[in-house]
């Protein structure tokens, strides 16, 4: 299977700031080796430049940053799996901390996100990891499992390996510039595979585990080579295409 590597812009570039940048990309990485496969999560109002962007290549892929559990509705400021597809999306986050943690999304509703976006038709990455306060209290086995089972908790039929990811994501390394080392790693993805096994019987041992926290070019060829890291999500090291396209080719 081919390692994932997503960019998640957030809340920064215009729309022609991301179309811009989504061309450099494409002409960085000309030579994309064969086991890569890359995915961006621009803001909503640029999905429709950087698709234009990445016409063609198969192997780019635009997703959204969220999604609301429902086709449409009285949703005020929501996006539905349909609207993301009909602008040519192919995948999207569920569960980013910053969704967690600073608007308050619970791991239930994070759940209902997340199944009801692969029943829509999108590959969709869920995010999961523990705050520092949950590491140091020895939490982080009953944290991962907790999101774990309430993210799959409506997938009554089990989830295509294909159309589903899991972005383990340290808290306390994003965007601070921390980076869990090979260890921390190695243990939480482990962790990860383990849960994802018993859950899913069928699927769980081949479903991409991506590492998400402070990922930079400088990082990115110890952490791609450890057991059970399919792929990185990337955050500030992928606004720029010179930065994110060594991260992609690292």
């Amino acid at each position: 299977m081919k390692k994932l590597m997503a960019a998640n812009w957030k809340m920064y570039k215009t729309a022609a700031d991301a179309e811009k940048t989504a061309r450099e990309l494409v002409e960085a990485t000309d030579n994309l080796p064969e086991d890569r496969e890359v995915m961006v999560f621009p803001p909503f109002t640029a999905i429709a430049g950087v698709v234009e962007a990445f016409a063609g290549n198969e192997n780019f892929i635009v997703g959204g940053q969220n999604c609301y559990p429902a086709d449409e509705g009285a949703f005020t400021g929501e996006i539905s799996p349909r609207m993301l597809l009909d602008l040519g999306c192919r995948s999207v986050l569920t569960g980013h901390s910053e969704r967690r943690h600073i608007l308050g999304e619970s791991d239930e509703f994070v759940g209902k996100k997340t199944a009801f976006a692969l029943r829509s038709g999108l590959h969709t990455v869920l995010c999961i990891g523990e705050t520092l306060e949950e590491r140091e209290a020895g939490a982080l086995t009953d944290v991962l499992s907790r999101q774990l089972k309430a993210g799959l908790a409506e997938l009554d039929n089990g989830v295509n390996q294909e159309m589903f990811s899991v972005a383990y994501e340290p808290v306390w390394a994003i965007g601070t510039g921390k980076t869990a080392g090979p260890p921390e790693i190695l243990e939480a993805h482990g962790i990860v595979r383990n849960i994802l096994s018993d859950l899913l019987p069928k699927t769980g041992k081949n479903i991409r585990i991506l590492y998400g926290g402070s990922v930079k070019p400088a990082n990115i060829g110890e952490i791609i080579t450890l057991d059970n890291v399919e792929g990185v999500l990337v955050g500030g090291a992928s606004l720029q295409a010179d930065s994110f396209s060594q991260i992609v080719l690292g």
